[in-house]
């Protein structure tokens, strides 16, 4: 009896390795990926849900838009980031979406997305094609505009100057209509003066030098 079992035990395993073996294998691997991705996201922010969670939806994952109409947040200075954010929830900046979010955010929970998005790595904006004359037009306007001496030689922003390489084309012209406006502001009036100091076509190839900066080669 305990010979047959010995025998039989062994058989019966190999009858359902061999008939279920692919979907075993298959589940050991899921499980393995599971546990690998859920001390990844740990590891990246703590345990679920991380605040920057929220940001995900428009602004791409860890804060690499792939939507030209917003913004990148990745690779953008703290005290800017921090700015805008108080910006937002003291309505000084208006935006329907971001007012009401940043107005349930502790001091806390801003310095801490702030950090968090200002230590990712930018990507290029890969899904932005510029006009090639549009570029070059762009590229004399932002080398005769100074920008790089707010912005940094590579326009990669420091301090409470955003990071412009690589950011999406439809939010740099939208952001320069509004500065050219007035209905968006900042402390130096600079920004209104030189927004007005371009034409509508100007501040469009402005901003199609600036989205196809590849950010990580500058």
């Amino acid at each position: 009896m305990k010979r047959t079992l010995l025998i039989g035990i062994p058989l019966v395993i190999a009858i359902l390795l061999a008939i279920f073996g692919s979907d075993l294998l298959g589940l050991y691997r899921l499980q393995s990926f599971i546990t690998t991705s859920a001390a990844a996201y740990i590891a990246d922010g703590g345990p679920w849900p991380h605040v920057v969670d929220t940001c995900a939806a428009c602004h791409g994952v860890k804060g690499n838009s792939l939507n030209q109409g917003y913004p990148s947040l990745a690779g953008q200075p703290v005290p800017y980031l921090k700015t805008q954010l108080r910006n937002f929830a003291s309505e000084a900046r208006r935006n329907p979406n971001m007012g009401p979010l940043a107005m349930t955010m502790s001091d806390p929970q801003i310095q801490s997305l702030a950090e968090y998005f200002a230590s990712v790595t930018p990507i290029s904006n890969q899904y932005f094609k510029p006009d090639a004359q549009l570029r070059e037009k762009g590229q004399r306007l932002v080398a005769a505009g100074n920008c790089a001496a707010c912005h940094g030689a590579h326009l990669m922003g420091h301090d409470q100057f955003p990071r412009l390489a690589g950011q999406g084309y439809d939010y740099l012209v939208a952001q320069f209509d509004e500065f050219a406006s007035g209905t968006r502001s900042e402390p130096t009036g600079v920004m209104k003066s030189i927004a007005t100091g371009f034409s509508s076509e100007d501040r469009e190839a402005i901003a199609t030098y600036l989205a196809s900066l590849d950010p990580k080669k500058n």
